[in-house]
Parts: structure tokens; C-alpha cells; sequence
């Protein structure tokens, strides 16, 4: 199934990713990751910001204090309400930099890494604190992406890449703990790379293909039952936002296209797609 979608933002971002929306400032957020920049977009307005970071940034999330959470190459850094920059855990490792994070139902954040060379087992997953407590969850990730909770929390949505699988985890109660990893999703040769993705509020998962041209959408159970094609290969992410949670927002790529689409780049969004769950913000 075919939707129409409309250009949001029409720009040139090398990789595009990681859209969250904002409901404190009614804004999304999304991300350029080689470019180093942060860019905010109010659907209301049309007005857009932008930041550049020190280093590549693989995602921004709000704060429940104001401010912003960003998973950079070397640690989990800060921006505070008055707009400095902090470090919350700094770790660097030569050859990697952060990815996808999401913050979970208890407001810590689960960030990902990947090296450079998406070379397997060289990133990671872990849960940070607000206090900046940090435990790794995963030690043998490639490309550390897509991470989601069900309505209800009970459920956690993970990908890692090359593995062209949306895993899911059962989550615990009373500590928020992840285990029992299995497959619910299996992307089939020729339908592209599973990246980024978000959940609705029927507890369906909505996963974007890199090189796969669309986002899809599957059923709890795993069983595809809806799919948006994209005139751009390098669909990365995916996010309801708006003030009703009902406009999909969809963050694209141009980086290593040799001759890339004219909207290769740019924020998309598919109106009246559906109904998102709201977000928590990180408790840092």
C-alpha cells in the first residue's frame, strides 16, 4: 500500500536519522549523523533550527528538565536548558561512534554504538541512568539501530542491521531488565537493511528499510500489513508526531548515492498515518 507523503523539510543530510517528537516545545527533532547537526522542525510554524555538534551525532532526545540528551561518537553528552553542553558519560573508542537511541518507560536511555567499519561485534546497547550510571546490555552488536517499547512496556523492539531482523525482548516489571531475545520480523534479500523504527499505539511496529525505498508496518504478531514507498533508497527512521501523535515523520540519506534523488536528504512526513504512543524524556 501505497500513501502520499509530503515534504516536511526539503534538505540535503548526508545521514538523516533518529526523528522524536517534542511535546513540551510541540517540535520534532531529528538528526544529520556525519553532518553534526541537530535540527529542530515546528509543523505549526514551518520555522526550523539547527545546531552543529563537536562530533557525529547519533541521536537526540528531550529531557524531562528542558534541554536535550545526544548519543555522540565518544559518550552520552547534555544540552542544557540554558543551552551549554556537558558531559554525562564520556567513553571514547577509537573506530566507533553512538547510533540509534530511545529513552525507555522509566525515562533511562538505551544507546547504541557501531564502529565505523560496521565490523560484527564491535558495538554495543546499554541502559544509562539519569545519574549517568551505565550497563551494558549487548556486547556483540555491528550496527546498533531501531529500538521501541509496546504500549504497555511489556515488550522491547531492537534491531541490529545485518541481521535483517526486528528482535524483540520481554521486559521486566519491577526492574525494567530485557531477556528472552527472539525474531518477530525477518526482512527478505532485496527489500533492504531494517534502521530506524517506532511503535503505534496498536502495539504495531514501523520499521524503515535502508536501500529498501519504504517504511513497513508490522503486526505484534510479525505479519506485514502496510507499506509506504519512498522515491528515495535510504529511508533511515521513522516517528509520529504532531499534536495528535498522527503524521509519520520519515528521516532519509543521500551518503554514498552516486546520483541521489532530489529529496534524498530531506524530512518526509505521511499525514494522518496512524496513531503514535508518546514518548518519555530522558531523565538526565
Amino acid at each position: 500500500m501505497t500513501s502520499t507523503f509530503d515534504v516536511a523539510v526539503r534538505a540535503e543530510a548526508a545521514l538523516g536519522e533518529g526523528p522524536v517528537w517534542d511535546p513540551a516545545t510541540g517540535r520534532l527533532l531529528w538528526i544529520d549523523i556525519l553532518g553534526s547537526r541537530v535540527h529542530t522542525y515546528d509543523p505549526a510554524t514551518g520555522r526550523r533550527t539547527l545546531r552543529r555538534t563537536d562530533q557525529h551525532v547519533g541521536a537526540v532526545r528531550p529531557r524531562a528538565g528542558g534541554g536535550l540528551v545526544l548519543n555522540l561518537r565518544d559518550g552520552i553528552g547534555l544540552i542544557d536548558p540554558d543551552d551549554t553542553f556537558r558531559w554525562l558519560h564520556r567513553e571514547p573508542v577509537p573506530g566507533r561512534r553512538g547510533n540509534d537511541a530511545a529513552v525507555a518507560p522509566d525515562g533511562s536511555l538505551f544507546a547504541g554504538t557501531m564502529r565505523y567499519d560496521e565490523a560484527p561485534c564491535g558495538g554495543t546497547l546499554s541502559r544509562v541512568g539519569g545519574d549517568g550510571t551505565v550497563k551494558v546490555l549487548l556486547d556483540d552488536v555491528a550496527v546498533s539501530n531501531g529500538i521501541g517499547w509496546s504500549p504497555d512496556g511489556r515488550l522491547m523492539y531492537y534491531i541490529d542491521s545485518p541481521t535483517r531482523r526486528v528482535d524483540v525482548f520481554d521486559v521486566g516489571e519491577a526492574d525494567g531488565r530485557i531477556g528472552n531475545r527472539r525474531a518477530v520480523v525477518a526482512i527478505e534479500d532485496g527489500a533492504g537493511f531494517p534502521d530506524g523504527l517506532c511503535v503505534d499505539a496498536d502495539g504495531c511496529v514501523w520499521v524503515a528499510l535502508w536501500d529498501g525505498g519504504a517504511v513497513r508496518r508490522y503486526t505484534p504478531a510479525g505479519d506485514l500489513d502496510r507499506e509506504i514507498r519512498l522515491p528515495v533508497p535510504r529511508v533511515t527512521a521513522c516517528a509520529f508526531g504532531g499534536p495528535g501523535l498522527t503524521d509519520l515523520y520519515i528521516t532519509t540519506a543521500r551518503v554514498g548515492l552516486t546520483s541521489p534523488h532530489p529529496l534524498a536528504g530531506s524530512l518526509l512526513v505521511v499525514p494522518s498515518a496512524g496513531r503514535g504512543v508518546p514518548q518519555p524524556p530522558f531523565a538526565g
